[in-house]
């Protein structure tokens, strides 16, 4: 397979568990935050330690790891900026993500040999903003989402006398408001998105009512509940992948933070078998099995963003702002004894005898096993696995993985 200049797929991790999913699935890097100055407060995130066992998890695997520093701080956050980079001295990162030129600073002045790439909170749009960040220090740019392909590529042409590189969003949530720089949260809720507190107002039901007619609804609604006119559709272009690449840049984002380990394995291992593909045939087809599995994790509907054309009313959800949710998460296999044929798997949702389930891994896309035999942590025969996380065994002739997963179609039919 050819690797010169291969893209690389990067993916997110909202805790170590997850940093660890997305490796074992394919990821070539990972982004993560600590416990202040990344933007996901509502993510676990990661301490000291864990940072430091995650890093030596990915680059036992050749995996890099990246750490988001993109709050946009206030004064009150600048000396508490200053004493977690002394303490980031000893950890390892192969970069720092960050937004705000007060922080770069920073980080130039405590971390002087660190890379810096430049978040998409500082919404670079042109090749002459990414010329000025060369200058600056910085070595990547995570271009804004409001870039079509012919603008990154023309972005990507003028700057090639430059040591940079690019990153760009392939796979996600969309945010309303410019490259995630949101007011609408802080003003609604008091919880500011650009500290990593997004309450995701823009996702809330909303009716227009003129001011000096209270309590009369303008027919803006798409029926009598509403409409959410802020809601954008999930951004997803698995089955554009050879274009993106082709355009020039150097690494492929996939959003998500906040996901659960299911959706980073299973996003991350459909970008790279659709990346693998590009990169192993002479000729690039799409293969349906790739958006397939996508949409088997949860999901909006999707678009492609700012990619082809602007988005218009077609690329908004005006009814609702659930995910899709057609399968459930229901296990993970931590070991297989082939002797016995016996796998042990921590419970994630409800699963029962006599159920047909899907098991996927980081090598395959799909396999399927009817649940026959199956026993508790101490060797009892149980008909189902119903507490959460409950360690539980069960019989397969499939010889299973750790890190395997175990899915279940809502409703299809278990008999």
């Amino acid at each position: 397979m050819k690797k010169i200049n291969r893209v690389e797929i990067l993916a997110p991790a909202g805790d170590l568990d997850k940093l660890k999913y997305a490796i074992i699935y394919g990821a070539d890097a990972v982004y993560l935050g600590g416990q202040t100055f990344g933007l996901r407060a509502a993510s676990k995130n990661f301490t000291i330690e864990e940072m430091k066992e995650g890093i030596s998890f990915a680059h036992e695997r050749n995996a890099k790891v990246y750490l988001t520093l993109n709050i946009i701080p206030h004064n009150e956050d600048i000396n508490e900026l200053e004493a977690y980079l002394t303490l980031l001295k000893e950890v390892p990162f192969d970069a720092v993500i960050l937004s705000d030129p007060g922080t770069l600073m920073y980080v130039k002045e405590h971390l002087p040999e660190m890379e810096i790439h430049l978040s998409t909170q500082a919404n670079n749009t042109n090749f002459m903003s990414a010329r000025f960040w060369t200058t600056q220090g910085v070595s990547r740019i995570v271009l804004a989402r409001e870039m079509s392909l012919e603008e990154i590529k023309e972005t990507v042409e003028k700057t090639k006398d430059l040591n940079i590189e690019y990153e760009v969003f392939v796979h996600g949530a969309m945010c309303i408001s410019y490259s995630g720089r949101c007011l609408l949260s802080n003003y609604m809720t008091s919880r500011d998105a650009n500290k990593g507190d997004c309450a995701q107002s823009c996702r809330w039901k909303y009716h227009l009512v003129e001011e000096k007619r209270p309590g009369e609804y303008y027919p803006v609604v798409e029926d009598e509940k509403g409409t959410y006119f802020f809601n954008s559709k999930d951004l997803c272009v698995i089955n554009h992948i050879n274009q993106v690449i082709e355009s020039g840049v150097k690494s492929i984002k996939i959003e998500g933070r906040n996901k659960s380990i299911y959706y980073v394995a299973n996003i991350v291992r459909a970008y790279k078998a659709a990346v693998d593909s590009y990169y192993s045939t002479p000729e690039f087809s799409v293969d349906d099995n790739w958006l397939k599995e996508i949409k088997k994790a949860s999901h909006r509907q999707f678009t492609t963003g700012f990619y082809f054309k602007k988005p218009d009313e077609n690329d908004q959800l005006y009814t609702t702002s659930s995910y899709i949710r057609e399968y459930d998460f229901i296990g993970i296999v931590l070991e297989y004894d082939e002797v016995s044929k016996i796998a042990t798997v921590e419970q994630r949702n409800k699963f029962s005898t006599g159920e047909i389930i899907e098991i996927m891994g980081p090598d395959f896309f799909l396999a399927e096993m009817k649940i026959g035999e199956l026993y508790d942590e101490n060797g009892i025969k149980i008909s189902e696995a119903p507490h959460a996380k409950q360690i539980v065994k069960l019989k397969s002739e499939i010889p299973l993985k750790p890190y395997y997963l175990l899915r279940r179609e809502r409703d299809a039919n278990n008999e």
